[in-house]
Formats: C-alpha cells, sequence, structure tokens
C-alpha cells in the first residue's frame, strides 16, 4: 500500500452539491444515487463543506412528530397536522449552506493510502474529498475505495 497515492484510489466522478442547493432535492440525490453524502463547492469549484445523511436526519429530529391515537382502526391526530406539515416543509425548503458541516477534513491528491487511511480511522469520518493546492475538488474517497484498494 505505500505506494499507492489519495489519487491513485479516488473516486473522480464526484457528484456535488452547491451551497445554494435545497436539501429536498440532495436528499433526494442521496437516495437515488445511493449515497450517504457530497461535498459541497462553490462556484470555483473550491469544497465549502460535506451535507451527509446524518446532517439532514439531526435537523429533521427536532420536529415534533403529532401525538396520535388509534381508535376503531383509525387514526385521531391529538396536536395540530398544520403545524407539523409546515415544519416538513420548512425542512425540506432549507439551503445546503444551512445544514452542511463547514469544518471538513481533505487531504491532498498526492496524499499516501496510509495517511488518508488514517485519517478516516482516527477521524471517524465516512469520505473524505481530495483536493489539490488550491484546494479545488480532484476526487472524493469513501470507506468502500480503501477497502478497495486494500483488497485489489
Amino acid at each position: 500500500m505505500n505506494n499507492k497515492r489519495a489519487k491513485d484510489i479516488m473516486t473522480t466522478d464526484v457528484i456535488v452539491a452547491n451551497k445554494n442547493d435545497i436539501i429536498a432535492n440532495v436528499a433526494n440525490l442521496l437516495i437515488k444515487e445511493k449515497i450517504g453524502g457530497l461535498p459541497v463547492v462553490d462556484e470555483e469549484n473550491k469544497v465549502v463543506g460535506i451535507i451527509s445523511e446524518t446532517d439532514i436526519m439531526k435537523k429533521e429530529s427536532y420536529v415534533d412528530s403529532p401525538r396520535m391515537l388509534n381508535f376503531l382502526q383509525g387514526i385521531i391526530f391529538l396536536d395540530d397536522m398544520k403545524k407539523f406539515e409546515d415544519e416538513m416543509r420548512a425542512i425540506a425548503a432549507y439551503k445546503v449552506e444551512d445544514l452542511m458541516s463547514k469544518d471538513i477534513i481533505t487531504v491532498n491528491e498526492n496524499d499516501t493510502f496510509d495517511y488518508v487511511a488514517n485519517v478516516m480511522i482516527n477521524k471517524s469520518i465516512n469520505r473524505v474529498p481530495v483536493v489539490d493546492e488550491e484546494n479545488c475538488l480532484k476526487g472524493i474517497i469513501c470507506r468502500y475505495d480503501i477497502i478497495k484498494a486494500m483488497y485489489n
């Protein structure tokens, strides 16, 4: 593994989000592509954050589900459903910049495989953007890529 570099194991066809994208669209993209997160880039392709399913789930956890009662094979809502629906619509309308993680860890395309793997393990992260010297996105490495590189 000592001779492999980040650029040798990264995925270069990276799906990205923009900080002004709507969360509902990003959530649908995560579902469609079966991925757990995306780097967020600015107009110059510089990495400014990461948006993950965890970021979206954390925000969603602040919404109180309406209390309900099962009665005669039906449901009676004890709380105002309109309030719940309005809160859910508001979350879906959030922009990526409202929920993204801004304190992100990146690696350089020339960093060694061992360095990248250790960063991901020690920081408990699932994905790490790969950037050049100007912080422009070159690729992404996920845990899958690490395992693949170890056994291929």
